[in-house]
This record gives C-alpha cells, structure tokens and sequence, in this order.
C-alpha cells in the first residue's frame, strides 16, 4: 500500500511539475506576442519627457533683412515706476482682449498710464523677474508660457507643477512659436510630445488652468500643415486627440523661404516649396492679417474646434522707420488693428459664448526691445510714446 501510494503521489508530482513548466511557457509566449503587438501599434509607455525627440536648427535669426537688424540695434534701461492703481478687467470687455508683450519682463519697468491693457506676456512663467508675482494694483493679467528647449521644457515639469498649483485659473501658453528656427524650434513630432507632459502636468496641478497651443509666427497654409502634423503626431504617440484648451497664433507678415528674411520653414517641413513670398512693404498689411484670422478659424472649425477661444498672443512692426514704417504708419496699423478685431463675427466660424466674435483676445509687440523697437510704447527711461498713449485713448474711447 505504501509504495503504492508513494507511486501515485510521485505521478502527481510529475504531472504537477508539466502542468508549471506549460504555464510558464505560455506565460512567456504571451509577454512576447503582446510586446510585438505594442510595438507595433505604438502603444510603448513612454518613460517620460527624457523620451522626446530632440532637435536642433541651430538657424541664424533672419527675422528681417539683415541690413535691416543691423540698423535697428538699440539698447535700454532700466528704471521702475509706481502705478496709479487699476483692477484686473472683466473678461470680454476690451481692456480684457487688449495686451501686451513685455521683452524687459517686469511690467513696473513702465510709466503706464489708465486705462491700460489688461494683460501680458513676457515669454517665460514668471510674472516678474526673479518673482512669482507683480503688484496687484498693476490691473494686467499674467499669462504665463513655458519655453521648449532640446533637452526638455524650461522650468522642468517639478516647477511648472508647483507655479500652477500655487497660481490657479490662469492661462498657459506652452511654447513660442515652435515653427521657428531660432525661436522654439521644434518639429511636429518634438512638439507635441513635450506639449503633451506640459499639459498634463498643469493639469495635474491645477484643474481650472487653461491650456493654450504655442502660437505659430503666423497663420499660412505651410503652417497650418505644421499643426496639422503635431495633431497627427500627438495621435500617434498617445492615441487619443490632442487636448487643447485655447488655440493661439501669431499675425505677423513675413516672408516663408528657405535661406531667406522671415520665419524661413518650419522644422521638419524641410523642402516645402509653397511659402508666402512677403515683400517687407506687405509687413502692415491688414488685408493679410485679417486672411489669417478666417484661415485659423476655418481650419479650427474643420477639425471640430470652433468652440475654443483664439488669442493671438504676438504681432506688430518690426520693420524700422528707415524701412518706411513711421510712427505715424505704426499707429494707423494699430489702430486699424484692434478695430479689425473688435469686429470680425461669423455665426458658423465664431466662437458662439463670444457672440460669435473670431478673436477673443490680442498682445501688441512690444513695450520696448532693443532689437524690434519701431512698435515700441515706451522710451528707454520708461515714458510712454505716442502709441501707448493712443493705446489708453482707444481704451477711454470704447470703453463698455
């Protein structure tokens, strides 16, 4: 009986010993078959931001023409002034659409006078410089952005995670103007990957913040292939569509050719052969300003996106005096400007909780730079200019 016993339960053992060594074989087997599915589809986790794609134009800044810059070279400084105090606008009245670039970061380093615009951007995620804050009597709304660099996102993910927390509700703006070489440049792929860990983050951080797209220098059928391409490549590397709060562009008229003046081509559409050809006298054009705005409305209503708002975060004049832009040509465009966009409304294109109005808010370039001062709205000392002044005229005149 007892060997009998030990012969039953030794088969047992040998079936028991089958049986793991099957399992485990198809265990393996089916690790292997859905790791070659993954990789596949695409569908890998990324390890992270340190998985993005890197690159790298190294292009030379041919903004305008190079006899151009050299002549437009000045530099400034800098002195602080105190503000007669104003309260932050309300959204949709027109010190709330009307803002403002700040190259020299710290808003107090202008005499401003009332009204005045009701928010800003000074291309990074701090309000002012080595702060996180600005006067609150100031009345201008902060709208932070966060850069792109080849290594990864400028502040790191940690940082952007503790401003939006500590700074909620506001609106970010997640790169400047990625389709440019030597500015964020970035191709489509690179893009929508470090905006995806951008988004996320903030998100994570704070709930109520809004997200807004970096704004393309202009919008033109070669870029709007750009951003057609991030979508395309934000889908394919997460498999849903991309999330976008707010979408965002630049007016500017500027040449799209290789190797020449302008915003050359974006990274990762080398070879593209169908640029507008802008001459430097098409620059205030605001026949080829108002075209972009139906341009970017009509492809955002194509792609399901009309009820987003559009800021356009970046124009102006660049071109200098000596190029036959006076002071009294920089008023008229913009002026002409803000009327252009306080009325543009289209029932099938607009956004429908803005009475249908195409652009909801807009950022004049610029307080003062050394490089591109002809829209400058104030002296080196902090004055103001006559467009600021017709800036807080236009504000009075319109007010709601």
């Amino acid at each position: 009986m007892r060997k009998l016993l030990w012969s039953h339960r030794q088969r047992w053992l040998d079936v028991s010993d089958s049986t793991r060594r099957i399992l485990k074989s198809l265990v393996i087997a089916s690790s292997v078959i859905l790791l070659f599915w993954l990789l596949l589809n695409g569908l890998t986790p990324k390890a992270g931001i340190d998985s993005c794609p890197s690159f790298t134009s190294a292009a030379p800044d041919t903004l305008v023409p190079e006899e151009i810059a050299a002549a437009n070279y000045q530099k400034t400084e800098r002195i602080r002034h105190t503000q007669e105090p104003m309260n932050v606008p309300e959204p949709f009245t027109l010190r709330w659409r009307i803002g403002i670039n700040v190259p020299d970061d710290d808003p107090s380093f202008f005499s401003w006078p009332t009204p005045r615009p009701g928010w800003y951007v000074n291309w990074s995620s701090f309000a002012v410089r080595d702060s996180e804050t600005t006067d609150p009597s100031l009345g201008m709304e902060f709208v932070p952005m966060v850069r792109l660099r080849p290594n990864g996102l400028k502040p790191n993910l940690a940082k952007i995670s503790d401003l939006a927390r500590t700074h909620p509700g506001q609106v970010w703006l997640i790169g400047n103007e990625p389709d440019v070489r030597w500015q964020d440049d970035a191709t489509p792929e690179e893009y929508a990957c470090l905006y995806h860990f951008a988004y996320q983050t903030i998100k994570a951080a704070d709930a109520s913040a809004s997200v807004a797209i970096g704004g393309i220098s202009q919008a033109t059928p070669l870029r709007l292939r750009y951003l057609d391409q991030v979508l395309e490549s934000y889908r394919s590397q997460f498999k849903q569509e991309m999330p976008v709060d707010i979408w965002n562009i630049h007016t500017f008229v500027l040449r799209e050719e290789a190797d020449s003046w302008g915003v050359e081509i974006p990274p990762g559409l080398e070879g593209a052969q169908d640029g507008k050809l802008w001459e430097v006298e098409d620059h205030d054009d605001l026949a080829l300003v108002e075209a972009q705005v139906w341009l970017m409305r009509r492809w955002m209503a194509a792609r399901g996106q009309r009820q987003k708002p559009l800021y356009i975060t970046e124009y102006g004049i660049l071109m200098p005096e000596s190029a036959g832009f006076s002071q009294g040509r920089v008023v008229d465009f913009m002026v002409g400007s803000f009327d252009l966009f306080r009325s543009l409304q289209d029932p099938e294109l607009g956004y429908s909780a803005d009475n249908d109005r195409l652009v909801q808010r807009w950022s004049w370039f610029s307080t003062r730079d050394h490089l591109y001062p002809t829209g400058d709205l104030f002296k080196s000392d902090g004055s103001q200019l006559p467009p600021m002044r017709v800036i807080s005229g236009y504000l009075r005149a319109h007010a709601e």
